[in-house]
């Protein structure tokens, strides 16, 4: 279980980033709710744009408090590392080829 504090409910950093032309904000909450941490990733522009983690365009994970942490801290560089693994994904290649091309029909 993750130490209270003040901070439960409120995002503790919030990043924007660009990646692949697309820019997404990451808020990360280190404990949430005391139980695990969260963090959520939402492509901002264009608006809900589908991501190798989402079609959506948007992301709530939850996992185990100081996991982010233990890999450094650096939120931008561990969400981008996750976007490029998922990135090579045939389901992902596919849709940035379509993107490329347009729709025909």
């Amino acid at each position: 279980m993750c130490s209270r504090g003040a901070d439960m409910d409120q995002p503790s950093q919030i990043h924007r980033f660009t990646w692949q032309g697309i820019v997404i904000e990451a808020r990360y909450w280190p404990r949430k709710w005391g139980v695990s941490a969260h963090l959520e990733i939402e492509s901002i522009a264009p608006e809900r744009a589908p991501l190798p983690i989402t079609e959506t365009g948007y992301r709530s994970h939850f996992h185990p408090c100081g996991t982010i942490e233990a890999k450094g801290g650096d939120v931008v560089a561990q969400v981008a590392a996750w976007l490029n693994e998922a990135a090579k994904d045939a389901g992902w290649q596919a849709h940035v080829e379509a993107s490329r091309q347009g729709e025909l029909f």
